[in-house]
Parts: C-alpha cells; sequence; structure tokens
C-alpha cells in the first residue's frame, strides 16, 4: 500500500509539470542595454535577493542594440521555463511602434512576472541656458525657440520624454540622439547642448553640484530628494506624466505557476532594506505589492503600449 501511495505521489508531481522543482539550476535576466545604466542598476538589486529567495543563483546578461529591442527579443525567443526573463524599462511598450519590422510582438510574446519601480525624470538645461524656470523654458520653446535636446537614442526614455514634450507644447526641439545617457549628459554640462529629461539616476548629482539647471520633475507630485522643484504639470502642462517604470517578463507560453513563484520572490526582494536603501539613493522606490503581480503588470502594460503607439503614430517618426 506505501508504494501505491508513494507511487501516486510521484506521478501526481510529474503531471503538475515541471514547475514544481523551479528553480533548480541558475536563471539569467536578460538587460537589453550597457552595464552600469539605470535598468541594469535595478537588475542587479533584485537579482541578488530574487535568488536568496528562490535558493538559486539568479544572474544579468547586458544585451543592448537598437533601443533594447534585440535583447529583447532574445528574451522572447527563450524557451518558456522560467530560466530567461528581461528586465527592461517603459522602453518595451513602444517597440511596436517604433519597429515595425520586429520578428516578435511585445504585447504578445511576452509573459508578466511583475512591475519593479518607477524612476522619476528630470529636465534639465546647461547651467548658463537663459529660461530661469520651466515657464520660461515652456515660452521659450512655445515662442519658436530652436533648442536642443539630447537623447539616449530612438527609443529609450529620454527620447520618450523628448517625445513628450513637443507633442505638449506643439513645438519642435532639435533632436541630437547618443548612444547612451552618459555621452549626453557630458555635452550637456559642456554647452554643447541645450536640453535633457533623463531619470534621477542620471540627473540627481549634476542638479545637485550645479553642474546643470534643473527645471522640472516629469512625475504627478513632486519627489523627496528635491521638494523644491516643481512637475511639468504644475508649470502650465496639465496631465504631462512620465517616469522610468521597469518590470520584469518571462517569455509567452511560461506556465502560470513559475511566473507566481517568480513574482513572490520579486515581491520579497522589493521589501528587501538593501534594496530599498539602494532605490532611495536612485530617487526611487519600490512598487507596491499590488503592482508587483503579473495582473497588475498585464494591465499596466496594456495602457502603456496603447498611450505610446498613439503617440509615436501621431509624430510619425518611427524607427527605420
Amino acid at each position: 500500500m506505501k508504494a501505491i501511495l508513494a507511487g501516486s505521489a510521484l506521478a501526481a508531481l510529474i503531471l503538475a509539470g515541471p514547475a514544481w522543482a523551479f528553480p533548480d539550476k541558475p536563471i539569467t535576466i536578460i538587460v537589453p542595454a550597457a552595464a552600469g545604466g539605470p535598468s541594469d542598476t535595478v537588475a542587479r538589486l533584485v537579482a541578488q535577493s530574487m535568488g536568496d529567495t528562490l535558493g538559486q543563483q539568479v544572474l544579468v546578461e547586458n544585451l543592448g542594440g537598437a533601443g533594447g529591442s534585440l535583447g529583447a527579443g532574445q528574451a522572447a525567443r527563450a524557451a518558456p521555463d522560467g530560466y530567461t526573463l528581461l528586465l527592461y524599462h517603459v522602453g518595451v511598450a513602444t517597440f511596436s511602434a517604433l519597429y515595425p519590422q520586429l520578428p516578435y510582438e511585445p504585447t504578445s510574446d511576452f509573459s508578466s512576472v511583475g512591475l519593479i519601480t518607477e524612476v522619476p525624470m528630470a529636465i534639465v538645461g546647461r547651467k548658463d541656458l537663459p529660461a530661469a524656470d520651466i515657464a520660461g523654458l515652456i515660452e521659450a520653446l512655445r515662442g519658436g525657440e530652436a533648442l536642443s535636446f539630447g537623447t539616449a537614442g530612438v527609443g529609450a526614455v529620454s527620447d520618450l520624454c523628448g517625445m513628450l514634450l513637443s507633442d505638449a507644447l506643439g513645438a519642435e526641439m532639435v533632436v541630437v540622439p547618443y548612444k547612451g545617457t552618459g555621452p549626453a549628459m557630458t555635452d550637456l554640462m559642456g554647452g554643447q547642448i541645450d536640453l535633457m529629461c533623463d531619470q534621477t539616476t542620471n540627473t540627481a548629482n549634476q542638479i545637485e553640484s550645479g553642474e546643470v539647471k534643473p527645471y522640472a520633475v516629469t512625475t504627478r507630485t513632486r519627489i523627496d530628494r528635491f521638494p523644491d522643484l516643481p512637475t511639468v504639470a504644475e508649470s502650465g502642462l496639465d496631465g504631462f506624466e512620465i517616469t522610468a517604470w521597469h518590470a520584469l517578463w518571462a517569455p509567452a507560453g511560461t506556465p502560470d505557476d513559475i511566473r507566481h513563484r517568480l513574482a513572490e520572490a520579486l515581491r520579497t526582494a522589493l521589501h528587501d532594506a538593501t534594496v530599498k536603501e539602494r532605490f532611495a539613493a536612485l530617487g526611487t522606490v519600490p512598487v507596491t505589492d499590488e503592482a508587483a503581480t503579473p495582473e497588475a503588470l498585464d494591465t499596466h502594460f496594456r495602457s502603456e503600449v496603447e498611450r505610446w503607439t498613439r503617440l509615436i503614430g501621431s509624430l510619425e517618426t518611427p524607427a527605420q
């Protein structure tokens, strides 16, 4: 009788699929951006804690190129077994609009795991830019002043912020794409370009040192690190909001129980004291437990895809 019961239990585990033993080997998180950038920093913070929870090493692999779409494509083509994941930002929601020839579709080729954080952004200018505040900057742009705007390339969060600002103002800026925010910030501090809009992870130190002129943050409300810096919305552009939200996905077809196991480990990571401390230093906080779920990311992602597809379509600036 005991042998029969043992055999039945084993059969039940086999029928339940591979998730009962998950994970039994290291997990890889693909970050489709260079090492040392904001997405890489977020990934490495949560990977360490998730690995502790899951009892397996969680590795980070950087695969940049084509605005993040190349690395994301590799994640989309990976086996749907939970061992290859994608961590990236709002840019994933723009891939279909910016790269119409992509061999994959983000809304159907990824399965959600959960949101991680929403990093505020700040609009900054060269320190000798004449506009004294965001109201003066808006007036100058609406008045037709041809200001140059540095970005980290097509589809980067800095690029999306510029698109949103141009659309809200009905004004054109001279967009100057760089291979990353580092070179763009260097040129901004050197006075070679006029403006940037980038994550506080990349702008906070330069703001505090006085190397750039801060104009506004792009969040719905002011942020703790710069309480005196107004939001764009309160400065005359009602409803203006963009954050560099980051999220975790698995390839489409990954079993629900594996995704929920990963989401549980993610939520544990977001409560980790070291993660919260490092996030705070970056000017952000982890999302709530309710947001760090597959269901919440599904809803948020669909909404963001619709938003950016509509905006990019109206500007008619798809990537070649």
